[in-house]
């Protein structure tokens, strides 16, 4: 009977009693669990080990109880104890419920004018800790209203680093959904990131990083891709990272450069993006850029990503080529005079004569974007009725290598795979025909060479 369980159980009691005097124990109680989760490291693994129903109890009254001081001290122990414990943790915390609790209490203390910063901060750095242990938290937030809640603190504290940063890793896991990109880009999400990673500056470097990792999430949704070219943010791209790259002489922030490549790579995914990186010469940026990171090794994630996006960029032209593009001149027996193949050879060197139609269907596409959550549980039960499950159909059949008439020559040799048994008669030396006891009961077991 430890300190830390008979506090667990003051706790489970003061969750049933509903008297308001209760208060001044249950404040007393939460500053004794936080002290001995921050203090002791015994307590923290007593709380988390298998078996222990510590984060229950601290769920449980976080939901039952209404949001107070010490509801608050409940949500740094939930903090501190994932903090220190890591993934295995964060698991767990999501299996008990706790994202859904989590979510709520974040749609309640955003109603407060203006909202406390510590408790935001808190709630959002778990949110980021338990969110890619969830696939379904972006439906959880959508559905409890609280998809545009980190959204609006970006807004109005784009100078609070503290705080923007969490927020900005919450609204990274949301944008893992779909919808959730859809949603938050109509609500002016896609601006707002390229107001934190410009202009160029080396100060708060992992907020950078973290807004660079959201943008291209964002930006694999082809209707934020859109949104992004029309407001000519290619170009902007592109700038930035030009910038890093002249001003990152010692490789320290590769990271964020290949972060502003994924953004590109994004938004190049549609037929506008690509043809805005051809206007904005992407090309020649890339081209010279990878050339300059092919002598340090660090930097082959660099030299990789540009040479995908150049490779998806690039004109394509059909053989045979007619055009100094080529290396080789394929002339054709016979060319009309007039048609679409004298067209083709008529085009000028630099013209792309394949016609990209990879975003004709543009509507439909975006509308399959906007999957339901029924698609989604349909998607993880399925099975595939054409996977054969029988046991004894998956096993290879054997056959001989020959038939057995052919093998019976070999039965001399083998005279233990035969039912013929014989024994042998010590006296005349000869082999005698094997004639079972019929009193024998059980099996009959036939003497080796050593037993003889």
């Amino acid at each position: 009977n430890s300190r830390t369980i008979s506090l667990l159980s003051q706790l489970e009691k003061i969750n049933l009693d509903s008297v308001l005097g209760e208060s001044d124990n249950a404040r007393y109680v939460t500053s004794k669990i936080l002290h001995l989760v921050q203090s002791q490291e015994k307590t923290r693994k007593e709380m988390t080990s298998k078996g222990s129903t510590g984060i229950e109890v601290i769920l449980s009254t976080l939901e039952v109880k209404s949001f107070n001081f010490w509801g608050y001290g409940f949500i740094a122990v939930l903090h501190f104890i994932i903090l220190k414990c890591g993934g295995r943790r964060a698991s767990v915390l999501v299996t008990k419920g706790g994202t859904q609790i989590l979510l709520q209490l974040l749609l309640t203390a955003s109603k407060d004018s203006p909202p406390n910063e510590e408790l935001m901060v808190l709630l959002h750095t778990l949110l980021a800790k338990i969110g890619p242990k969830d696939k379904k938290i972006g439906m959880k937030a959508r559905i409890n209203g609280a998809l545009n809640i980190s959204l609006n603190l970006v807004k109005h504290n784009l100078q609070n680093h503290r705080l923007v940063l969490p927020c900005l890793q919450v609204l990274r896991v949301y944008s893992t959904n779909s919808v959730n990109a859809v949603s938050l880009g109509k609500n002016g999400v896609v601006e707002l990131m390229f107001k934190i990673i410009g202009p160029f500056s080396k100060k708060n470097t992992s907020l950078m990083k973290v807004a660079l990792d959201t943008l291209a999430a964002l930006l694999k949704s082809k209707t934020n891709a859109r949104r992004a070219v029309d407001r000519g943010y290619v170009q902007v791209l592109l700038t930035i990272y030009v910038d890093w790259h002249r001003h990152d002489s010692r490789h320290r922030y590769m990271l964020i450069r290949k972060g502003v490549l994924q953004c590109i790579k994004s938004v190049t995914n549609i037929k506008l993006g690509r043809k805005a990186f051809i206007d904005a010469n992407g090309m020649k940026i890339l081209y010279n850029t990878s050339q300059e990171c092919l002598a340090v090794r660090t930097l082959d994630p660099l030299v990789n990503t540009s040479s995908l996006i150049m490779r998806k960029c690039f004109p394509k032209n059909r053989l045979p080529l007619p055009t100094i593009k080529s290396a080789f001149h394929f002339q054709l027996p016979v060319i009309p005079a007039s048609g679409p193949v004298a067209q083709l050879y008529n085009l000028p060197p630099d013209v792309d004569d394949v016609v990209d139609e990879s975003d004709d269907n543009d509507d439909a596409e975006t509308e399959s974007e906007i999957e339901t959550e029924i698609d989604d549980e349909k998607d993880q039960h399925f099975k595939n009725d054409d996977i054969e499950t029988d046991i004894n159909k998956l096993k290879p059949r054997q056959e001989l290598g020959r038939p057995i008439e052919e093998l019976k020559m070999y039965e001399q040799f083998f005279p233990e795979l035969s039912e013929n048994f014989q024994e042998w008669d010590l006296v005349s030396k000869e082999p005698k025909p094997f004639v079972p006891d019929a009193n024998l009961s059980g099996p009959i077991v036939v003497p080796t060479a050593s037993e003889e």
